[in-house]
């Protein structure tokens, strides 16, 4: 079984999410279980240097997109084991962001049409599967049918399209259709496209791929429905045989308190770590308390997490005897309300308005509970490194924070974290005031409950052999 994992991001070469962090990690899981995959991504200018002078060039060529002739570098290196390939243009991928480019759907209609392409440029390696990941590579199962369905070479190679989020869907004015992509000025491929009086890339990926995946299943579920469908709902219920909810792992050996580099103490036991929560609060300026719940925020300052219903309650958050640190940066409106609360109570809470890697391994070490309220979750990594950790996730019941969250039992010590059902500030507020009611319990009940959490299993193992099954299945369609 041979799989070309295609992605806009992957770690350590790009990161800027949680997507390069699946796009680092879970190609190695597939490789552990015996699947030849590999991964071509952009060759960005960001890219260390270490890393692009371990690239060999194996192919030069010019990428047909529209009326125009793109130069195209392919090169590749093999890195953890795992063999990837770099699609090198300086004019599309020497930039100073990874997104957000006045030109991001020429960029990335170039990207899909140049992986096409260098699949006539491989050596010794025909994909059967090609996995595709967002808006950013969904041209590819249209591409692959619109232009090469004649080429004996693509003959029996399938699609799979995973939407990490449906947020982001790739959505232009319809010149870019005709202009860039050069697509069919007709019929159905130019139905598959429309969206209002726009096109839309990830519309067309779901309406082309031969399977559809998500990262959760209860984010599979939601999608189907108005309020997280982002209107795909119709498209989505349409091809619900084909969509599969799986969840996402980590890299258990990136995110191990065992052997983190990053962390003050390194442990095995919820007696250990509990090491690690002096030392943050000393470096962070907060009294160092061991008796105060440390409540921890990681994350992206976007209305997408909930921020707003924490911000509403932070009064009533103060008023507990407990410390909050929070880290990450964002939307003005958040940060700026993190700062107000940070500097009204400096003997409580903590404000770092940047994201730092060491820095958030050191707080997940640290933390007693980390929030993740969120208004959608298609999956959630930060409850997973938390658990990981020993520190106890409050959790929205979303997508894949309900998928991998079990709430606490008081009564039969089962469970894993705390949650809350409806999008509400106050019930927020009830879920964080239990949590700090059992943490300040005389008894073991805490303990027991951060070693469920660092027992639960969150690597890529059992989903691997999801994808697994699910490549099987496309590939015996065509027996």
């Amino acid at each position: 079984m041979r799989v070309l994992y295609v992605i806009s991001e992957a770690d350590p070469f790009i990161k800027t999410g949680g997507l390069g962090e699946v796009g680092g990690s879970f190609p190695l899981a597939l490789k552990k279980n015996g699947v030849e995959v590999r991964v071509i991504l952009p060759m960005y200018s960001k890219i260390a240097l270490e890393l692009k002078e371990k690239a060999a060039l194996l192919a030069s060529f010019k990428v047909p997109l529209g009326w125009r002739r793109q130069y195209c570098g392919l090169q590749e290196l093999i890195h953890r084991d795992v063999h990837y390939y770099l699609i090198d243009n300086e004019y599309y991928f020497s930039r100073p962001r990874v997104y957000g480019e006045y030109d991001d759907a020429e960029r990335f209609g170039f990207f899909n049409r140049a992986v096409l392409e260098s699949i006539h440029r491989f050596s010794n390696f025909k994909p059967d599967i090609l996995h595709c990941n967002d808006w950013h590579t969904a041209l590819i199962p249209v591409m692959l049918k619109e232009f090469y369905s004649s080429d004996l070479l693509f003959i029996n190679i399938r699609t799979l399209l995973t939407i990490h989020n449906l947020n982001y869907q790739g959505i232009y004015p319809w010149e870019i259709y005709f202009d860039v992509l050069g697509l069919p000025e007709a019929g159905l491929c130019y139905q598959r496209f429309s969206f209002k009086d726009v096109i839309n890339f990830l519309k067309a990926g779901i309406l082309y791929a031969d399977r559809i995946t998500t990262v959760s299943p209860t984010y599979a579920s939601e999608i189907q429905h108005p309020y997280y469908g982002e209107e795909l709902e119709c498209i989505l219920t349409a091809k619900k045989d084909l969509l599969t909810g799986i969840l996402n792992g980590i890299d258990y050996e990136r995110y191990n308190p065992q052997t983190d580099p990053y962390i003050y103490n390194r442990y095995g036991s919820y007696a250990q770590k509990l090491q690690n929560k002096p030392k943050l609060q000393k470096d962070l300026g907060l009294p160092v308390r061991p008796e105060a719940p440390l409540l921890a925020v990681i994350s992206r300052l976007v209305p997408q997490k909930g921020l707003d219903l924490l911000v509403h309650i932070m009064p009533q958050i103060m008023a507990m005897d407990v410390q909050m640190a929070v880290l990450g940066d964002g939307e003005a409106q958040y940060e700026n309300s993190f700062r107000y609360y940070a500097g009204l109570n400096l003997d409580k809470m903590s404000f770092i308005d940047y994201y730092d890697e060491a820095l958030a391994h050191k707080f997940y070490a640290a933390a007693d509970m980390v929030l993740v309220p969120s208004r959608y979750e298609p999956c959630g990594l930060t409850q997973m490194i938390a658990m990981r950790y020993g520190a106890i996730p409050i959790v929205r019941e979303t997508g894949g924070l309900k998928d991998s969250v079990i709430p606490f039992n008081k009564f039969t010590g089962a469970g894993n974290g705390f949650s809350f059902a409806n999008y509400n500030a106050h019930e927020l507020l009830y879920t964080v005031q239990n949590a700090v009611g059992v943490f300040r319990e005389k008894s073991s009940r805490w303990e027991t409950l951060a070693e469920n959490a660092m027992r639960s299993d969150f690597s890529w193992e059992r989903s691997a052999k999801l994808y697994i099954d699910l490549y099987t299945a496309l590939l015996e369609q065509l027996s």
